[in-house]
Formats: C-alpha cells, sequence, structure tokens
C-alpha cells in the first residue's frame, strides 16, 4: 500500500513499517491515518488518527457526517463511539491492514506513544530507581498562608491531591501535623529546598517533576486528571 507524502514532511515511519496499513497520508510534522472502533451496539466509528513525533494522539471523529468531535484522545474516542468494553483502547481501536481490522497495539502506529510513556515514566525514578515527587505547597484559603505536603507516600499524595481539589482548603485541613492559622509560614528562604535528589535548591526538573504514575494518580478517584491516566495506564 503507497502512502501519500506532502513534499519536506517529516519522516516519522518507513514506507515498510507502514506499508500494509491502509490510507496512512504523511502531513506536515505528523501522520495521519483511518482508524476505528466497533460497538455492537452502533457499529464502526471511524476517525482520523494523527501521530506525532512527541508520542501525542489525536483522533477527529467521522462517526456521523455532522459530528464536531475533534482532536479527541484514543480513550475519549473509545468512550465516544459506545464500545461496551472501554479502558482498553490499544486494543479496541483499529486501523486496516491487508484489508482486515488490525487493533493499534499490533501497528507500529504506537511507537513513539510507546516511546514517550517510557519516558515519561523513567523520568520520575531517582536514582535508586523510586518514584521521586518533591515537596509542594498549598495555599490557605482563609490565612492566605503557603503550607508544605511531603510527597514520599501514596497516603501523602492523596493528602496533597485532595487539598489540591478543595476549593475551601484551610491550615486546620492538614492531615498529618496539627497546623492553624496562627503558626508562622515557612520562610521564603526555606521553601526554595523541596527534596529533589538531583539538587536541594531545584525549581523543577525531571528527577522530581512527576507527570503521574501509581503513587500520585488514583483510580477511585473521579477527577480527569485520574481518570485519564487509570484509563491509558490500564489501557
Amino acid at each position: 500500500m503507497e502512502m501519500e507524502r506532502e513534499s519536506g514532511a517529516l519522516l516519522l515511519f518507513s514506507e515498510e513499517e507502514v506499508r500494509e496499513i491502509s490510507g496512512v497520508k504523511i502531513i506536515g510534522d505528523h501522520v495521519e491515518v483511518t482508524c476505528g472502533c466497533t460497538s455492537h451496539r452502533y457499529g464502526d466509528a471511524v476517525g482520523t488518527l494523527r501521530v506525532f513525533l512527541s508520542g501525542d494522539l489525536e483522533i477527529s471523529c467521522e462517526c456521523t457526517p455532522g459530528c464536531q468531535e475533534d482532536k479527541l484522545t484514543p480513550a475519549a474516542f473509545e468512550k465516544h463511539s459506545g464500545r461496551e468494553t472501554a479502558r482498553k483502547w490499544k486494543n479496541n481501536i483499529w486501523v486496516i491492514s491487508n484489508g482486515e481490522k488490525v487493533p493499534l497495539s499490533k501497528t507500529v502506529l504506537l511507537k513513539y506513544y510507546n516511546q514517550a510513556s517510557k519516558t515519561a515514566n523513567g523520568s520520575t525514578r531517582s536514582q535508586n530507581g523510586r518514584v521521586c515527587h518533591r515537596d509542594e505547597f498549598v495555599r490557605c484559603t482563609q490565612c492566605n498562608k503557603q503550607r508544605r505536603f511531603r510527597l514520599r507516600t501514596k497516603e501523602e499524595c492523596r493528602a496533597h491531591h485532595d487539598a489540591l481539589g478543595d476549593v475551601n482548603w484551610k491550615c486546620s485541613d492538614m492531615p498529618c501535623e496539627k497546623v492553624t492559622c496562627e503558626d508562622d509560614e515557612e520562610r521564603a528562604s526555606r521553601r526554595v529546598y523541596r527534596g529533589c535528589a538531583r539538587s536541594p535548591t531545584c525549581r523543577g526538573c525531571t528527577s522530581c517533576v512527576c507527570f503521574g504514575c501509581e503513587i500520585c494518580r488514583f483510580s477511585e478517584c473521579s477527577c480527569q486528571t485520574c481518570m485519564d491516566f487509570t484509563i491509558n495506564n490500564g489501557a
């Protein structure tokens, strides 16, 4: 199957890699390919998958002529299609290869997505291989003072996560320490020390900033961040 390619477009996949996949187009900085997801109730929902070098995946839905859903994540497209067994988008979303529906997981199209996932997971680990999270601060809505949260365990991460989501969070809500609005705030000179294993006064690096892991994301939480992580990590 010959693939279409714009002049000067970035070559993400060799012709050999995508030869058998139907409808592959190389456009600028990404690759486009027709994809779909099948619901036993509603049938096939067809869309256009865009694959980027960064590992990002976007799908424009074409399930009906008037569908306005664009730039969907694979998990969102899977849900939009009405797929009954959701949360397995790598296996449920397919492309046409040699005339057959083939799951994304069995194609080369997830190469950059998988590489980006490994990099993100690896970047949150310290030298001993454990996931590292730097200390974070939450501001009290009553006294306006910042309070430190140490994120070494899943329980500590959950306490910080819930505090961020509470628009009325106050000092007395600190779970592990007895803190009131009367207590002094940490000095600014002290707040720069946030527990980075690479540099004590780090302002944020790949050693101490986590973009999502099993310790700081929660499958039972209904916030969008945790839901997206659970869906993508479990797919």
